[in-house]
């Protein structure tokens, strides 16, 4: 149901710096609320969780609700204190986990 992750984070930075990291992910994010044409309800699916770790230390997490809308967007800042890699995680009601990686080197 979703498409490959989108990830936005600079290829380098200074020790220290605060960066911000934009993510994108495409899913119809399906409430559970709405009826299909027999009017039968259309089952939840939701991506119900969102974690971004920095060699292996969380930097961010959330859990989704079923109001949010369809291609969740997050946008956040994360210091950067050595050069490594970002894991960014997606898991979906339906068991499906979704997984991008981000470089970044400390100049």
């Amino acid at each position: 149901m979703a498409s490959k992750p989108r990830i936005k984070v600079p290829k380098s930075a200074s020790a220290g710096e605060v960066i911000t990291i934009k993510t994108l992910i495409s899913h119809e994010m399906e409430s559970g609320q709405r009826k299909d044409k027999d009017g039968n309800p259309i089952p939840r699916q939701i991506i119900n969780k969102f974690t971004c770790t920095f060699e292996g230390q969380m930097v961010f997490q959330c859990d989704l609700d079923p109001a949010i809308s369809a291609n969740p967007y997050f946008e956040f800042n994360a210091k950067v204190p050595a050069s490594g890699t970002f894991k960014f995680t997606w898991l979906d009601d339906d068991g499906s986990v979704y997984e991008a990686e981000a470089p970044i080197e400390v100049k």
